[in-house]
């Protein structure tokens, strides 16, 4: 059972996967860095509502709007690289299909190739 393992394992390109993972892993670490730390407890805090009293300026309102606005920015940005990685690994992922599809491919062949040895070798000592 342990041969068709052996034969997958060098049959994966590992070169590939090899030269590809730093890549990888550095820009799933860019992502974790990029995450800003939430206190436990905080994720999904509810919106407060402010007394009429308490309106702020319209000042401390576009400073708001802007830090909002960068707040997105960072958002797009981080999306961006996510989408990037998630195209990595659709591209690593579609190498190992196809390479255990040869697998696949070579295994029938080998297998037939034994049936056909065997029937060649019984009949060698049926009428030999």
């Amino acid at each position: 059972m342990a041969i068709p393992w052996l034969l997958a394992l060098k049959v994966i390109p590992w070169g590939d996967v090899i030269e590809h993972a730093p890549s990888v892993l550095k820009a799933a670490r860019k992502l974790m860095d990029r995450q800003p730390p939430q206190p436990p407890g905080s994720a999904g805090t509810p919106a407060t509502t402010t007394p009429v009293s308490d309106v702020p300026s319209l000042g401390e309102l576009k400073n708001a709007l802007i830090a909002a606005q960068g707040q997105i920015d960072r958002q797009a940005q981080t999306q961006r690289e996510l989408t990037e990685t998630l195209a990595e690994l659709a591209e690593q992922n579609a190498r190992l299909v196809s390479a255990v599809e040869v697998l696949r491919l070579r295994t029938r062949v080998l297998v037939w190739s034994l049936i056909g040895v065997c029937v060649w070798l019984m009949g060698l000592t049926w009428w030999g």
